[in-house]
């Protein structure tokens, strides 16, 4: 018989707020990366937008479409026994109005089978958030940042540092019901009166060590795109060179007529 494993919960998750507990969050696209996650510990799993860069190969997240999202969060959702899983809601899928949001993520919840959704904004989403709360479906905010807002903002890479800005936005992503929220590039300072300012935990990236947790795109940390090094990522691994060098020894003894060997031919 399989061991019991305890699913990790939205209230336990929030509870880390606070505490000595700093929890970690990686993103996943698919069946196979997210197995591997849930069973190394994560406690949470995002199912980020990040897709459309790193599965699709676009320039930003806007292309990747709520039919995309929902699938791939299916895929990750049916590996995972203990991790919370977090499906972000894409570019316009939620931002036309509040009813939009809400159907949306209903849409991605009973799809996927994940456990809560994500969306970019604090303050001015604040209704958004609301609404799809009522709906009885959890939500983690997104401030600093934001991937979605790329067009406006004009970088990817810029360090948001309005700190009244980034604490209304917090604050208000809060009192709207948010049961975490994403701070991406911002100041580690400014981060820390924020996390201290929340009764919810925080998930940096790029927002140094004084949140509540911290979030990595997964295919960034192990090293798969050894061209993409921000200041804020740390490779893990180098599962790059590793994956060059296996398939080229794989090349080499195909063509010396090696493999197969005779240890891996039917008799």
């Amino acid at each position: 018989m399989a061991e019991r494993v305890k699913k990790i919960s939205v209230p336990e998750f929030r509870a880390a707020a606070g505490t000595d507990r700093k929890l970690t969050m990686l993103t996943a696209y698919d069946f196979l990366w997210a197995g591997i996650l849930d069973q190394a510990g994560v406690d949470s799993i995002l199912v980020g937008d990040s897709l459309s860069m790193v599965v699709q190969g676009h320039s930003t997240t806007l292309p990747v479409t709520l039919k995309q999202m929902i699938y791939h969060g299916e895929l990750v959702a049916r590996a995972v026994r203990r991790a919370l899983v977090v499906v972000d809601m894409p570019f316009m899928s939620y931002q036309v109005s509040p009813r939009q949001a809400v159907r949306n993520a209903g849409k991605i919840i009973k799809k996927t089978g994940a456990d809560a959704v994500k969306l970019e904004g604090g303050a001015f989403q604040s209704e958004t958030i609301r609404g799809i709360g009522r709906a009885e479906i959890p939500v983690m905010a997104h401030i600093g940042m934001r991937p979605q807002a790329v067009r406006q903002l004009g970088s990817m890479g810029r360090v948001q540092r309005d700190t009244a800005q980034l604490l209304d936005d917090a604050r208000a992503a809060e009192d709207a019901g948010a049961f975490a929220v994403i701070l991406e590039l911002v100041p580690e300072d400014v981060a820390g009166q924020i996390t201290e300012s929340l009764s919810i935990p925080t998930i940096g990236i790029g927002a140094g060590a004084k949140c509540s947790g911290q979030v990595l795109v997964g295919p960034d940390m192990l090293g798969l795109n050894p061209d993409f090094q921000p200041r804020f990522l740390k490779q893990f691994g180098d599962l790059h060179k590793r994956a060059d060098e296996a398939v080229r020894a794989y090349v080499s003894e195909v063509q010396a007529g090696q493999f197969p060997a005779a240890e891996h031919s039917h008799r």
